[in-house]
């Protein structure tokens, strides 16, 4: 029933490498967060314009749909190419996906029988630690697309959107490190710190 979507398709330009490639705690950072999705997901996918670095994985691989139009076309192709009714988008720099969080974002789904549950998280909405309903969203996220409006959330309007507040999510992220992305090798280097001192 459930898709894990690893988006893969950012540019790293602060990295200066693929960020998804380096080497994390002894396994590379995607292969980390594949770990920690894999027993929640029935499907990993991963979504990135660079398929040929990512086939060592052994996991479907999609290129954007609409090329050029950044995280929303990330979604979209997610959306589209996923084979189970909901979706969880997670981002490749994202050491601390929570897998309990994202279980706890699919009985909200389910219970509240809503289209989206995104968490709020200090620095605002976190549509890429989310969960999406494929079958409301899908058109929804094309209409954007179509209509030129790149914002990811720019068609939340069209569909039921649940906020998970942060006294909602602190159980299922007690050290607020869920939704934190590397962005740079000094960022890397202290998640890789954070990692070891709270057995992450």
């Amino acid at each position: 029933m459930l898709t894990v979507s690893i988006q893969a398709g950012g540019k790293s330009s602060r990295m200066g490498q693929d960020k998804a490639l380096i080497p994390f705690r002894g396994q590379l950072l995607i292969e980390r967060i594949i770990a920690r999705v894999r027993p929640i997901a029935d499907e990993i996918i991963i979504t990135t314009n660079n398929p040929q670095a990512y086939r060592f994985l052994g996991l479907p691989l999609f290129t954007d749909i609409y090329p050029q139009r950044g995280a929303l076309g990330g979604l979209h192709t997610a959306l589209t190419c996923a084979s189970h009714p909901f979706v969880a988008i997670v981002a490749c720099d994202m050491p601390f996906v929570s897998p309990a969080l994202i279980e706890f974002q699919k009985r909200i789904l389910l219970d509240e029988k809503v289209d989206v549950v995104i968490p709020a998280g200090p620095q605002g909405m976190e549509p890429l630690h989310s969960l999406y309903r494929r079958e409301t969203c899908l058109p929804a996220c094309q209409e954007a697309l179509l209509t030129d409006q790149w914002k990811l959330i720019s068609w939340f309007p069209r569909v039921q959107v649940r906020l998970l507040q942060p006294e909602e999510i602190q159980p299922y992220d007690p050290h607020g490190l869920a939704f934190w992305n590397v962005n740079t090798p000094e960022e890397f280097h202290h998640a890789e710190m954070l990692a070891t001192e709270k057995n992450e």
